[in-house]
């Protein structure tokens, strides 16, 4: 629903938030979990221009007036994570939006009586630091883009490049959901088992490293075991969304790949740390795709078909080293938009759940590779490569095959609709670092050789 929250002429206190294109304007409040002045001790929090609004400290001293909401957030601080919040359903998330928004408009917050209170709430961006902001219970992702699908197929030499089963439901692997990392976490170089070009097994440091630039839901709500969720209620069942690198070994993928990706992928996976809510995103739906043919009855509805897919942007860059020694600022290499996906997170969400499957506050539901038809909308390297084949070039003169040690990839996207101010998720930032030594023989301690 689209509300007071959303509307394009208010303006906060905050005036880092009213910079145009800001990533957090007033009109976002994505929700996230921090720690604080060097404590280790993580709280939930909003992300309003360059600050931090600490949530906690917003309850300590009363200036949320819903008690149960207070309640939640206390909940939060105990257990570390935001699943008491995301599990208490979409009028709870919406009673946080509207609490939030009042307490950082210019026009409502003038009447807060409590004094100094907002020197006591806000807290540097750059002076915290961000943590997973729940528990991930279960990890999901789908391979919802037909380009990406159809170009791999081809890249693998199948007759039907493109299956018959991917226009018939959102496919889907579980992917490791403890291997799942903040933006800011590095991510190792796996090693792992692949069949070289003679033929051979090899194993060690995995050589064909990439990334893939994905969005992903959070589970608020969940189902109760053997209870679907009609399409329609899907989305009061997303909390809300973050940014996703679903980083790949892909010579271990391709050789291991019987039952569906497991080493290949379960090395590491990082996400943004904000979480844009559902009710942010309001303003930014719009038509769904029809399909062809058209989807089962379980997957479609007038409903969807109006406001099931959400008008959002999506960029990833490549920093390389010789870039950060040069001073030269991150590549733009990827420039897709979410209208390239086949399915739309509520169809991915009813179709898991049809079976019964009971969904929990914190699972997270990937989209899979966000790949469109042009060079430019191809979101990751082996799309660009022709798996391997053909190097991509960089303005500079340096050249990719896979990921080298040291690449850092940064993912954004930025939602936009006229007549509304547009809204950003953040960065989802991650370096490549090197292989680890194999451990000697007769260790297995985990450290280094």
């Amino acid at each position: 629903m689209i509300n007071e929250t959303h509307d394009p002429q208010r303006r906060s206190w905050v005036e880092s938030a009213n910079v145009p294109e800001q990533d957090f304007p007033l009109q976002n409040l994505p929700v996230g979990l921090f720690s604080r002045d060097g404590s280790l001790a993580p709280r939930p929090g909003i992300a309003i221009g360059d600050q931090v609004l600490d949530l906690a400290e917003c309850a300590e001293m009363r200036l949320i007036p819903d008690e149960r909401l207070s309640s939640l957030l206390r909940a939060c601080v105990e257990s570390r994570a935001l699943n008491p919040l995301m599990a208490a359903g979409k009028s709870v998330a919406q009673a946080l939006r509207n609490a939030a928004f009042r307490l950082l408009d210019g026009q409502h917050s003038q009447a807060i009586a409590t004094p100094d209170w907002r020197g006591r709430v806000l807290v540097r961006a750059s002076d915290v630091q961000m943590h997973l902001p729940c528990r991930i219970g279960d990890y999901t992702d789908f391979l919802t883009s037909a380009y990406h699908t159809e170009r791999h197929g081809r890249f693998k030499g199948l007759e039907v490049p493109l299956p018959p089963v991917f226009k018939s439901l959102p496919v889907a692997y579980h992917g490791r959901a403890s291997s799942i990392r903040v933006s800011g976490h590095h991510v190792q170089r796996p090693h792992g088992q692949w069949r070289g070009a003679d033929g051979q097994v090899c194993f060690g440091a995995a050589q064909a490293l990439d990334f893939e630039l994905e969005l992903a839901a959070f589970v608020g709500q969940g189902n109760e075991l053997g209870k679907p969720v009609p399409l329609d209620d899907a989305p009061s069942h997303i909390f809300g969304y973050c940014l996703l690198n679903d980083w790949s070994s892909k010579q271990v993928q391709w050789w291991e790949q019987m039952l569906g990706p497991f080493l290949g992928k379960s090395f590491g996976t990082t996400i943004s740390p904000w979480i844009v809510t559902e009710e942010a995103l309001a303003p930014f739906r719009k038509a769904a795709p029809a399909g062809d043919p058209a989807p089962l009855a379980y997957l479609a509805s007038a409903r969807h078909t109006a406001q099931g897919r959400l008008n959002l942007a999506l960029q990833a860059c490549l920093h390389t080293p010789s870039m950060r020694r040069a001073g030269q600022p991150p590549e733009r290499i990827v420039d897709t938009h979410l209208d390239h996906l086949y399915w739309t997170f509520p169809q991915m969400l009813t179709h898991h759940a049809s079976n019964g499957c009971n969904l929990q506050a914190g699972d997270l539901l990937g989209s899979g590779t966000v790949s469109g038809p042009s060079p430019a909308s191809m979101a990751c390297l082996t799309e660009k490569t022709e798996a391997g084949r053909v190097p991509f070039m960089l303005a500079n003169g340096e050249s990719r095959l896979w990921l080298a040690d040291d690449d850092e990839i940064i993912l954004t996207a930025r939602a936009a609709q006229k007549g509304f101010v547009s809204i950003g998720f953040g960065e989802c930032r991650a370096r490549l670092l090197p292989a680890r030594q194999w451990p000697a023989k007769g260790r297995s301690t985990g450290q280094d050789g």
